[in-house]
């Protein structure tokens, strides 16, 4: 047998398998990642405690119709879906097996919301009614985030890796709206109902139209509500622009008219 040496510490390997490490620095490998494993489980324990209670007071400062703790666990859909999620991500970080995709699926077959279990979301994050929502395996949502009924953030390539959307903090998506590929969303953006964001979106802009269009940029009012009487209408003003080019075409070939008849 070749004599081989511990790529760790140079000691001379006596085993007869080619572990390429020394008992000595074997064991200690093994205990490192078994610290690694309870750390990571500890950590990840501690964000359900610590997110999960952010969701349910995101329900009660962004639904004036919530009125108590009871009524948000056993009534709203998009926090049963949350805490189901959460449950299935802890699972799904630890590479445990099927279970967080068949949690994924009863939280689905619950509340017809259908969010992957290895997307990553953060605190305080609000699914207001929730009906049809659809979030993707490497969708990443942060903080303080709200979405509304019939929301897809969804993959267009059948490729492995990064595909979904990255969502930033303080985000409101509109109902019907979809957000397709691995794009970039800022912070403090508003995305319109029924807008289809397929490029990123700097932030504090305004978001609306498909495919979707900022329509308003550093001057986002930072509250949750998504007033769409206060959204300009890009379609609309391109109208009134061309109408008003118009007129004003006419009145210059009126003018041209005239004077050649003088």
């Amino acid at each position: 047998m070749n004599n081989l040496i511990c790529i760790s510490c140079g000691k001379t390997l006596t085993s007869k398998y080619d572990t390429r490490l020394c008992e000595k620095c074997l064991l200690g490998l093994n205990l490192k990642i078994e610290a690694d494993k309870v750390a990571k489980v500890v950590e990840e324990l501690n964000n359900i405690l610590v997110n999960f209670p952010t969701d349910i007071s995101a329900a009660f400062n962004k639904d004036p119709a919530a009125s108590s703790i009871v009524e948000v666990l056993t009534a709203y859909p998009g926090i049963q879906a949350v805490l189901l999620y959460r449950i299935a991500h802890f699972l799904w970080v630890l590479d445990i097996p099927f279970i967080p995709r068949y949690l994924s699926y009863i939280a689905y077959q619950i509340t017809g919301i259908d969010i992957h279990p290895g997307a990553k979301i953060g605190s305080g994050f609000f699914i207001d009614h929730g009906s049809g929502v659809v979030i993707g395996e490497t969708s990443e949502i942060g903080d303080n985030v709200t979405i509304y009924q019939g929301v897809t953030l969804g993959g267009v390539s059948l490729e492995k890796g990064k595909r979904h959307p990255t969502i930033g903090s303080n985000v409101v998506i509109g109902a019907g709206a979809k957000i397709l590929g691995p794009v970039l969303i800022g912070d403090n953006v508003k995305i319109g109902a029924n807008s289809v964001v397929i490029s990123d979106v700097p932030s504090n802009s305004v978001v609306v139209g498909v495919p979707g269009r900022v329509v308003k940029k550093d001057e986002v009012d930072l509250k949750t509500d998504l007033d769409h009487r206060k959204i300009p209408d890009p379609v609309s003003q391109l109208i009134s622009d061309m109408d008003r080019r118009i007129k004003k075409l006419e009145l210059e070939l009126e003018e041209v008219h005239r004077s050649a008849h003088i």
